[in-house]
């Protein structure tokens, strides 16, 4: 617990709440599914906050956008294997030998509720002096004129324009522990003479990956 509270930047002064948010409901009754509730609403505000200070003219609408982008479940479970949740979910015999401390909503879900423990133990700031410490690389890399679409979306509208076939995408290797894994996806364009690849802490992460590389060599 004290190696976790160093990377969240926060000393819990309720323990149990800590313990409360790393448990999955396979475990005990007194799991985290309130918290991540809790989290689930602090997470946003606090990130909307940060949007709105950075943004001072964006209107709402592409404030929207880019809070979404930052709070799904790929960024949730980035956070989470950053802060190296895996190791210390507390899970059910049969959810453990399932894979359960490897699975992204496990993982982003506990995220969620650690955020939730924050802020009924110390308050609204302290959540989101965690929040913002944790998501400081990804707010600094938001461009708001970007296209909200996705690689993979952008990517397959391309090839449909130019009526070629949708990309094909193939898990190239799956390294690490169960905890901590990396994926890496290859893709492959009929328009393009070699695959591209993509690494990532999730499939669906490293397929955007390797589709925003065949887009970056389809318009060069």
């Amino acid at each position: 617990m004290t190696e976790l509270e160093q990377r969240l930047g926060y000393a819990f002064n309720d323990p149990s709440l800590l313990a409360r948010a790393l448990t999955h409901r396979s475990f005990a009754a007194d799991h985290n599914e309130r918290l991540e509730f809790v989290g689930d609403g602090v997470l946003n505000c606090a990130i909307a906050a940060a949007l709105y200070q950075r943004f001072p003219r964006l209107p709402e609408g592409d404030l929207s956008r880019l809070r979404a982008n930052l709070v799904n479940r790929d960024s949730l479970l980035t956070r989470a294997q950053e802060i190296g949740l895996a190791g210390l979910i507390r899970l059910g015999e049969g959810e453990q030998k399932s894979g359960g401390a490897s699975r992204p909503s496990i993982l982003a879900d506990a995220a969620e509720a650690v955020f939730g423990a924050i802020f009924l133990d110390g308050g609204f700031d302290a959540a989101r002096d965690a929040i913002e410490r944790l998501y400081a690389d990804a707010i600094a890399a938001v461009d708001p004129t970007a296209s909200g679409k996705d690689p993979k979306t952008r990517l397959q509208e391309w090839l449909q324009a130019k009526g070629m076939p949708l990309p094909e995408y193939t898990i190239a290797a799956i390294d690490g522990e169960a905890h901590r894994q990396t994926f890496t996806v290859t893709c492959r364009v009929q328009a393009l003479p070699h695959e591209t690849s993509g690494q990532g802490s999730s499939r669906r992460i490293a397929e955007q990956e390797a589709a925003r590389v065949a887009l970056a060599e389809l318009s060069s």
